[in-house]
């Protein structure tokens, strides 16, 4: 397989492990922000031609969610207006179009696991910038496949898990919030995933005539609250004194956005349609602190 590739965002956490392995499938462009500038459309539309690539690999995100709340207009610009322009020029070339969403395009207020088609209803400027940015994906490029994550958290860049390793070595007690419920995901498996769906979608093994296009729910298996996820990165993470960890409504820990308090999605039309899965969220955890 010898597919073009242009890879946006790559020094981000899914980014980054997207670098690897995306490789298998081709030649992977990266490029630098004085090659491609998110907010200025004409630097996106000349990177795409300058390339033309066979698939575009959207991993940029505004994901500073608190500060998304004064920060509006470069939110809006790299969540929403960037991504409508990037789909109308790789509409234009012919080519897949990959793009990152997020939970939070969803209120929390759902019992259960959230499915593609359940009625969004973002609580922050985060969510609600992030949306439009698939709304645009829709409109302007039906060759799209937008795949929806939560929880991020990696070996690099500014996560949770990372955070409160430091947070744990510093500190001998720490307040967690406890009724928020999500799917902590590593991002070396988004990425591993995202090219296993490139592979049925455009490899030379894919099914003739397939055109499995649409959204995506892409997250580790299980759930956990945030304390949870604490507990699980203080265990398996061997920090010694163990700090201890209080459980705490969201309302003792008050943030300019407002984040939902059910953050689970369900990835059953991702199984039914590529037969994939991600491991438990745990699981994943100590893969990644084992790497």
């Amino acid at each position: 397989m010898s597919l073009r590739i242009l890879l946006i965002g790559a020094n981000g956490q899914v980014g980054w492990e997207l670098r690897r392995t995306l490789a298998c499938l081709g030649e992977v462009r990266v490029p630098d922000r004085e090659v491609l500038n998110l907010t200025n459309a004409g630097s996106i539309r000349q990177a795409v031609r300058d390339w033309w690539p066979n698939v575009v690999v959207n991993a940029a995100a505004y994901t500073a969610v608190d500060r998304a709340e004064t920060d509006v207009a470069l939110a809006e610009a790299i969540n929403a207006t960037a991504p409508g322009v990037l789909a109308e020029e790789v509409a234009q070339i012919g080519a897949l179009l990959v793009h990152y969403s997020t939970d939070y395009v969803f209120d929390g207020a759902k019992a259960e696991a959230y499915v593609e088609d359940d009625p969004v209803n973002p609580l922050n400027v985060y969510g609600r910038t992030k949306w439009a940015g698939e709304e645009a994906v829709r409109r302007a490029n039906s060759q799209h496949l937008i795949l929806r994550t939560s929880w991020v958290y990696g070996r690099r860049g500014a996560n949770f898990l990372l955070t409160m390793q430091r947070l744990m070595r510093e500190q001998p007690q720490l307040k967690i919030v406890a009724d928020q419920i999500g799917a902590p995901t590593w991002a070396r498996l988004i990425a591993e995933a995202t090219t296993q769906i490139l592979i049925q979608c455009v490899g030379p093994n894919r099914w003739p005539g397939r055109t499995p296009w649409g959204t995506y729910h892409l997250t580790c298996g299980g759930e956990t609250s945030w304390f949870g996820f604490a507990q699980a990165i203080a265990e398996l993470s061997g920090i010694a004194p163990m700090p201890k960890l209080l459980p705490i409504p969201s309302a003792d820990y008050p943030t300019p956005a407002k984040r939902p308090a059910n953050s689970r999605l369900s990835n059953a039309k991702l199984a039914a349609t590529f037969g994939l899965r991600l491991p438990d969220w745990r699981h994943a955890l100590e893969l990644c602190l084992g790497d």
